[in-house]
Parts: C-alpha cells; sequence; structure tokens
C-alpha cells in the first residue's frame, strides 16, 4: 500500500518536476523526409516535449507529427505548436482501421504505416527520454530499413525465421497451454507457425517493444492487416480485440522488412527498475515501473538541462 501510494506521488509529481521543458528552445524541424510521430493527449503534454525534444536534439532531423487521443486542448495546441514548430495533429475520430481492432493504439500504427508510404517514420512514446547520440537510428534512416526497440522477457535479440523463433522461445520447441491462454503477446507467438499470410510463404519475427520504432520508407498496411486478419482467425475475435496485438503486430511488421534492425539493447533499453545499461542513449520508462525511484525524473531533468545549454 505505501509502495503504491509512493509511486502514486512520484507520477503526480513528475509533470510539475520537468515544467522546465517549455523554457526550452523550440524545435527546428527540417522537412528532410523523417517523421517523429507520437499519439498523445493533455495528460502526458510535458512528458512528451521531454521525449520529442531530446530525441531531436540528438538526432537533428525530422518534423514532428501527432494523433490526438481526443483530449487535446486548444491550449495544449498552441504549446505544440510554439514548441515543434507547428506540427500537423491528426485526429484518432478520422483513422479508418479496415478490418482491424480499434484502440490499443491500432489507430496509431495504421497512421505510422499509412504515412510511411512518402516518408521515414520513428514512432516515440511518450515515456521516453534520449540521453546521447542515436547513431543507430540516424544509420536506419539513411539505409532506409526499420528498427525495433527490444521487447521484454526473452533471450532472443535477432529477427527470426518463426519457426526458429518457436523453437528457441518456447521450452521443448513448441508452446504449452499457459502460452495459448495466457496474455496476447504469448498466445500470438503460439500460432505464429500456424499463419497463412498471402504472399508471404516464410515469415519472421521478434519479440519488440513499440515504444520506439522506425518504419523504413516506401511500405504501407497491408501485412499489418493480413497478419491481423490471420491472427484473429486463429486467436477469435474476442482475444485480438485486447491489449498488446498492436505491439505484437508492429514487430512482426518490421521483422519482415528487408534489412530491419535491432537496435543494440546496451544503448536502447527499457527501465526495468534495475540498473540501467553505463552507456545507454534512448531510454523507455515503461508502464508500472516508470515511477519507481528517481530514474525517470533524474533523466528527465537531465535531458531538459541538455536542450537549454543546446
Amino acid at each position: 500500500m505505501i509502495i503504491k501510494a509512493t509511486q502514486r506521488l512520484k507520477q503526480m509529481l513528475h509533470a510539475p518536476l520537468c515544467r522546465g521543458i517549455v523554457s526550452t528552445p523550440p524545435v527546428q524541424p527540417k522537412d528532410d523526409g523523417v517523421v517523429l510521430f507520437s499519439m498523445i493527449g493533455t495528460a502526458v503534454l510535458i512528458p512528451y516535449l521531454v521525449a520529442v525534444k531530446s530525441l531531436h536534439h540528438h538526432l537533428r532531423r525530422g518534423r514532428v507529427m501527432i494523433l490526438d487521443d481526443g483530449t487535446l486542448t486548444a491550449d495544449d495546441r498552441a504549446v505544440l505548436a510554439h514548441h515543434l514548430g507547428n506540427p500537423v495533429i491528426l485526429s484518432i475520430r478520422d483513422v479508418d482501421v479496415g478490418p482491424c481492432p480499434h484502440g490499443g493504439t491500432w489507430e496509431r500504427l495504421l497512421t505510422i504505416l499509412d504515412l510511411r508510404a512518402d516518408d521515414y517514420v520513428i514512432q516515440l512514446d511518450s515515456d521516453t527520454v534520449t540521453v546521447g547520440p542515436v547513431p543507430e537510428v540516424a544509420a536506419a534512416i539513411d539505409a532506409n530499413v526499420s528498427f525495433t526497440l527490444l521487447g521484454a522477457e526473452g533471450n532472443i535479440e535477432a529477427i527470426l525465421p518463426v519457426a526458429e523463433f518457436a523453437r528457441r522461445h518456447f521450452p521443448g520447441g513448441a508452446p504449452g497451454q499457459e502460452d495459448r491462454e495466457g496474455h496476447i503477446q504469448g498466445a500470438t507467438e503460439s500460432i505464429l507457425t500456424g499463419l497463412q499470410i498471402p504472399g508471404l510463404p516464410d515469415p519472421y519475427y521478434i519479440r519488440g517493444c513499440s515504444g520506439f520504432t522506425g518504419f523504413a520508407r516506401g511500405g504501407d498496411r497491408s501485412l499489418a492487416t493480413a497478419f491481423s486478419q490471420a491472427c484473429s482467425k486463429l486467436l477469435g475475435d474476442q482475444r485480438w480485440a485486447e491489449w498488446g496485438t498492436e505491439q505484437v503486430t508492429s514487430s512482426f511488421v518490421i521483422a519482415n522488412d528487408p534489412g530491419s534492425q535491432v537496435l543494440p539493447p546496451e544503448r536502447y533499453t527499457n527501465f526495468w527498475d534495475t540498473p540501467l545499461p553505463a552507456d545507454s542513449r534512448m531510454i523507455h520508462f515503461v508502464g508500472s515501473f516508470r515511477y519507481r525511484g528517481f530514474e525517470y525524473a533524474h533523466r528527465s531533468r537531465s535531458a531538459i538541462r541538455a536542450l537549454r545549454q543546446g
């Protein structure tokens, strides 16, 4: 009880502690074929500004686009316009998901896949902080190849054929009942070898994290849609509507893009309330771990100081 109350207090204090972000210089956007994209709402305005401004500071590329989750106010939009070069703000209400699920950040993914027809699109969660140079991201942009942050709970750090992923990931080389009936990520991974996707006889997979991903220019949403329909058929519509299916789909799409890369976890990492790698460059402060300790606030405030120094 005390631990939960302490975390709630830290959550309430985070935005006030990071309010200094509004006194940092505005982003100077570049129309260079790179889009920094996020879905946000009024509740995450301050941490989002830390996330996007710290990434742009180290990457020195791109213009900002935003998907409004329906809660941005007129004041929020004015702040975003000032700090981010008057970014294009799309509405979640205008996103046509087709046969894919609604909610669970599916509108975000499908918008990104539409935008990547003409631009390299980087998906950035508001709970990320970039704390150092990101040469691997710049190299992926230059090579026009997709990338993903590595996900959790696994020791597989490479993009693999789905059969090889299953052999390595599941005890005995095959999923068990717990895998099939547990969290939607594991349930989806348990049926990967049974997928029938037209035009993709030998699919690949990586257990990635959609908190920080790059989508190479020139693609579309067709594979995501086909994957969604195939998974829904095997798992059932009710299960496929659960939170987490977008992340699995994002990972699947990236894994099957030519030349895709997994960002090195010693520099691009998730925070699990354990010591971070010494050479951390981009940190994703995940879910319930976000407000454990003071790492998130410390890294955010350090990023704000770096932005003030230019």
